[in-house]
């Protein structure tokens, strides 16, 4: 992306205080674009460069607040990323009652209710883009994330259904779906799974996840968040109700 590409562009990431969203957040900087990233604290990977913004985006309140804060720094809204989300426990599917609605609120309903709250502002500039990221664990779920791998698919068919919406107003919607990445809350969701298996820690399985993946490795923030400043981008002006799968071709077997 050139460093001019997004100049005047506002744009709002969630989950932006570290990996993933960091890295598309320091993107959409380098490119001109005024960012606010919000998680419920930053990190020394937070782009000092943004407006941080605390948020609990779990809540409808919490939400509400956020984007009021946004709106009031920005003055309007032409890019959001909701990339805010993650997976608290790993169980089986019948063990895994209680934490279905904080994993809904926090991997779906966070990005239904911040759209919600934005889009106005869009409509008023004529037009933006909204992304949405997803997980590869909707394409191959195991029973112990079946939690988090239902509300990415249902993130994925709101995806679709708002992007026929806004379409005519302008509005281009997309969502992503990474593999398995480097980054904080990856690497200590894979250390969950391999206690919760009963694995050796000891064991290198981290070259395994990598040997399970055509182009030999797992995929680094940068990957995505480079795939993420394209597609906001004039450049994929005619790519909307989309998902891109960026897995290093891991779904492809």
């Amino acid at each position: 992306m050139s460093n001019d590409e997004l100049t005047g562009k506002r744009a709002v990431v969630t989950g932006g205080s570290r990996g993933i969203g960091a890295a598309i957040a320091q993107n959409l900087l380098d490119a001109g674009a005024t960012v606010v990233t919000a998680a419920r604290s930053a990190t020394d990977q937070t782009p000092p460069a943004s407006k941080f913004i605390a948020a609990d985006l779990s809540t409808p309140d919490g939400v509400e607040a956020f984007a009021e804060s946004a709106l009031g720094v920005l003055g309007g809204v032409d890019i959001v990323v909701n990339c805010a989300g993650g997976c608290r426990s790993f169980q089986t599917a019948l063990e895994i009652e209680n934490d279905w609605q904080h994993t809904m609120n926090v991997n779906f309903l966070s990005a239904v209710r911040l759209n919600a709250a934005l889009v106005p502002s869009m409509r008023e500039a004529g037009g933006g883009v909204i992304v949405h990221m997803s997980s590869t664990a909707t394409i191959s779920s195991y029973p112990m994330i079946l939690h988090y791998a239902a509300a990415k698919s249902a993130l994925e068919v709101y995806n679709k259904g708002l992007a026929v919406e806004l379409a005519p107003q302008g509005i281009r919607v997309v969502s992503l779906c990474p593999g398995n990445v480097e980054t904080p809350g990856a690497d200590a969701a894979r250390d969950q799974i391999v206690d919760y298996l009963g694995l050796d820690p000891d064991d290198d399985h981290a070259q395994r996840w990598a040997d399970e993946v055509p182009l030999g490795r797992i995929g680094r923030s940068q990957d995505i968040a480079d795939a993420v400043s394209f597609l906001v981008s004039d450049r994929a002006s005619w790519i909307t109700g989309s998902n891109l799968v960026i897995d290093g071709g891991k779904s492809a077997m």
